[in-house]
């Protein structure tokens, strides 16, 4: 799937966010996560091999794991040991009949875990391991993690994770599962389509206002491995996700396969070949089909398909053209519109009603795709949005949003429920079952609603999907949950307990609080008996009052107008239960009784009843999450590959250190360093490169990091002295030159002192003294260490080192440039006249000057005088 990017806590505090550095767009194989922040630094980094989309591969070694591009290129030689293809196998059983029907389609094994869940064997550091996908899917996520702190210079703990809008619950738990593995806190599981959305919607300055008709955009993706399609109502500042429809089984990878079909039935008529005997030879046919199925996307010719040594040292050829590829995926084509038919039947949309149509994904790069999809609106579709970025974008958008770091504009975000979810639940007293829609299809998301049941005792909910057949995943069940510690009222009548179901920003249907309503007699003085009558009917609208107010509050974050929604409105599975009572229909009858008790005259002494909120614990036993323990176990393991994957980068960079050094040096003695080593040690120096070759292709292959450094050093020890040399005699003339540059400058200054010129006479003598002897001292050094130098050939150290010459100019500049540079006295005021060496002619009037004005400040502060202009001055003793 898309590749993404996560909002990161900073060190310091202050929150950021930041995007994936991997694949973002065509393949589909893993969640996507997006850190802002590093977006453009993560495409420039790629993934080390110069491009920066991440594949979703990894692949296993004897000494370490691989991700990314690198990963990817293992794949046809480590086949059993390069894992793709992952994301889909998330929150599912060993048995789910989907799995059983891709693991026919794969090149590594897949075994059940002991929780029944679905594991991948591979060998990692010569053992046999069995890796869930949680875990595999963590191993993704810290490769991204690692990517987004090296660009960020800072460690990220907090992300935002895209998934198909088609993801069930427990498909959903089971990605923040993987998150949790590798320490990141998930704060939103975003659907695809709502990133899109978010990232078309945000920069748009011509939406309608709020009050106005909005805009309605269908978006339309076909990624890899799945087709999503959403429709979507815009305002100024906000979008609503009206509906969605996907066919989770139609994707770029079901081109690619009726491609590798054509040419296994072509090549095994034309050269005997059966390409699907050898997982080798097969996935090498699939990445040629991936090139031509691109190639066919630009030209409608007929283009040739070439393999060399494809099978039993044979070369095989194939060629295919535009028309006959449509031709090959007319039934796949077919399945565009179904999806299509499905959202504008949900939205009860027409095509006039849409105002554009934009398209995502790589596989929406398929002209006939295109075609299928404008002629069903008929109108032409737009490319506006970057294909294989654009839900990378929406969900770095919302890390923006969400962190306080980023200043964005205000833009509320309404995501829909995908799939109906219903509660049922077992009458106290009668074997019958209650069930209740709590949320509808397309039902806004996130969404929280209270429901009042009346109890004696502990009971169960058990929730699920109302519309099993809809559901792209074979269990219906959501969860089963128990409201323990329930008791019945005092006077033996049942409890009132109101439960708070929820679909949380992950899309997650939970009960998130349970608390049963306790009604408390007290006694009150006579004088207010007239309170208490009052009090009683109002404690219960009171407390319903206070539960709108949460449910308003949990509503805004989806950016819709507050309401209550509760148990008491109707349904079409069953009749209304007695058992489940309104919050809002009661409230009229609350005000009635107030009404009817304030008209009776007060009784002396009437107890007042005080209505308390006890909250009840609620026990989750949901379909397919990890425990505690097992996760734990997980995070453990995920923290010592990456340790393992340290120390072994470590090695790898200490060996690359040593081989690049052997290939640097022996260039360079044999071009410029050639002048600066003798003979005698150049054949010496020849032979240690040539030994050091030799060893790291044998017995160096595989050592120690410590032998490699100490490889590092012994060759350092000859090269490092032949390196220096040649720096130095490319560095030395120019910092000399800079050094004779200074002191022709100070010694003409010193000269233009000594010929009595205007700009240096304020400078005292015996400061110039102090330039002449630095500069003659300097110049005699300089001259010293040349001359010396000149003597000495190229093969020898140097008499003196860049550094010091360098140290040379900083000292002379400390003593001769404070001196030079000292400003000209100010020149004195004109009333000043100054004899050259006598006192001045106006001293005394000056002095009596100053002391008339002294006397006069305190006058012109007391008094205010009329023909003055500007403020009047006081004194505040």
């Amino acid at each position: 799937m898309e590749a993404g990017q996560a909002r990161s806590v900073l060190a310091n505090g202050a929150r950021a966010a930041a995007l994936s550095p991997w694949q973002l767009r065509p393949p589909a194989e893993g969640p996507a996560v997006h850190w802002v922040e590093s977006f453009s630094k993560a495409r420039e980094e790629g993934s080390g091999s110069g491009t920066w989309r991440r594949r979703s591969v990894i692949s296993f070694g004897s000494k370490n794991r691989t991700i990314g591009v690198a990963a990817k290129n293992q794949q046809i030689t480590h086949a059993n040991n390069t894992v793709s293809s992952f994301k889909r196998f998330h929150g599912r059983a060993f048995n789910d009949p989907f799995i059983q029907k891709e693991k026919e389609n794969l090149s590594y094994d897949l075994v059940p875990m002991k929780n029944g869940g679905v594991g991948i064997k591979v060998m990692y550091m010569d053992e046999e391991h069995f890796f869930s996908v949680e875990q595999i899917t963590a191993m993704l996520l810290t490769k991204l993690k690692e990517t987004a702190e090296n660009n960020l210079k800072k460690p990220v703990t907090d992300c935002v994770i895209s998934v198909p809008s088609f993801f069930t619950d427990a498909e959903r738990r089971s990605v923040l599962d993987a998150a949790q593995i590798v320490g990141l806190n998930c704060l939103r599981l975003m659907n695809d389509m709502t990133a899109v959305a978010l990232n078309y919607g945000i920069y748009k300055q011509d939406l309608p206002n709020a009050e106005e008709k909005p805009r309605v955009v269908v978006f339309v993706d076909m990624g890899h491995s799945s087709f999503q399609v959403s429709a979507c109502a815009f305002n100024k500042g906000k979008l609503k996700v009206l509906g969605t429809a996907f066919d989770p089984f139609l994707g770029g990878k079901n081109f690619d396969e009726k491609l590798v079909e054509h040419f296994c039935a072509e090549f095994k008529t034309k050269y005997k070949l059966d390409a699907k005997s050898k997982i080798r030879a097969l996935l090498r046919l699939h990445q040629e089909c991936e090139k031509l199925k691109k190639l066919m996307s630009s030209n409608s010719t007929d283009l040739p398909l070439n393999i060399e040594c494809f099978m039993n040292d044979k070369d095989v050829s194939g060629k295919m053209n535009r028309s006959q590829f449509e031709e090959l995926c007319a039934e796949l084509l077919q399945k565009i519109e179904v999806p299509l038919h499905s959202l504008m039947a949900q939205t009860q949309l027409k095509a006039e009603d849409v105002s554009a149509i934009e398209i995502v994904g790589g596989a929406t790069r398929i002209p006939a795709v295109k075609e299928r999809i404008a002629k069903f609106f008929g109108k032409d579709v737009s490319t506006t949005l970057n294909a294989d970025e654009a839900v990378a974008r929406g969900c770095a958008l919302q890390c923006a949003i969400l962190s306080p770091a980023f200043k964005v504009r205000e833009f509320s975000v309404t995501d829909a429920v995908p799939f109906p979810i219903s509660l049922v639940w077992n009458h106290d007293s009668e074997e019958t079952e209650g069930v209740h829609e709590v949320f509808s299809r397309n039902h806004a998301a996130p969404f929280s609603k209270v429901l009042t049941f009346l109890r004696r005792g502990p009971f169960e909910l058990e929730a699920f999907y109302s519309d099993p057949q809809g559901v792209p995943y074979p269990e219906a069940k959501i969860g089963r949950f128990v409201v323990q510690n329930v008791s019945a009222q005092k006077d033996g009548e049942k409890s009132r307990v109101k439960v708070k179901v929820r679909v949380n920003t992950h899309g997650i249907f939970t009960i998130s609080t349970a608390s049963m309503v306790e009604k408390v007699p007290t006694e009150e003085e006579d004088g207010s008996s007239l309170e208490a009558d009052m009090e009683c009917p109002n404690q219960r609208p009171t407390e319903s009052s206070d539960v709108d107010k949460n449910i308003q509050q949990d509503n805004s974050e989806a950016g819709t107008q507050p309401q209550v929604q509760t148990d008491g409105q109707q349904t079409s599975q069953s009749p209304p239960s007695p058992e489940l009572t309104s919050e809002e229909s009661k409230t009229p009858d609350a005000d009635k009784a107030n009404e009817k008790k304030v008209d009776q005259p007060p009784e002396a002494k009437k107890p007042k009843i005080k209505v308390v909120n006890v909250e009840l614990p609620v026990e989750a036993n949901l379909v397919w999450q990890l425990g505690r323990d097992l996760l734990n176990m997980y995070i453990e393991t995920e923290g010592k590959m990456i340790m393992q994957d340290k120390l072994e980068k470590e090695r790898n960079d200490a060996k690359n250190a040593v081989e690049e050094c052997v290939y640097e040096f022996r260039d360079k003695l044999c071009g410029p360093y050639e002048k600066f080593i003798c003979e005698q040690e150049h054949e010496k120096f020849l032979r240690l490169l040539t030994e050091t070759e030799d060893w790291l292709y044998e017995e160096g292959e595989d050592q120690a990091k410590q032998a490699y450094i100490d490889k590092l050093e012994e060759l350092m020890k000859m090269g490092t002295p032949v390196k220096v040399r040649f720096q130095e005699a490319e560095e030395r003339p120019k910092v000399l030159e800079e050094l004779g540059q200074r002191l022709q400058h100070y010694a003409k200054i010193a000269a233009d002192f000594r010929g009595k010129d205007e700009k240096y006479n304020h400078i005292d003598e015996s400061e110039m003294k102090k330039v002449e002897k630095s500069v003659n001292e300097v110049m005699e050094w300089m001259n010293n260490v040349m001359n010396a130098q000149a003597k000495r050939s190229l093969d020898q150290d140097p008499v003196v080192r860049t550094h010091e010459i360098r140290a040379k100019v900083k000292e002379l500049n400390n003593v001769c440039e404070p001196v030079v540079t000292q400003p000209k006295p100010k020149i004195e005021s004109p009333k000043l006249e100054r004899t050259p060496n006598g006192p001045n002619i106006d001293k005394k009037e000056d002095l009596e000057g100053k002391n008339n004005l002294g006397a006069e400040a305190p006058h012109q502060n007391g008094e205010c005088h009329p023909n003055e202009k500007g403020s009047v001055n006081m004194d505040l003793d």
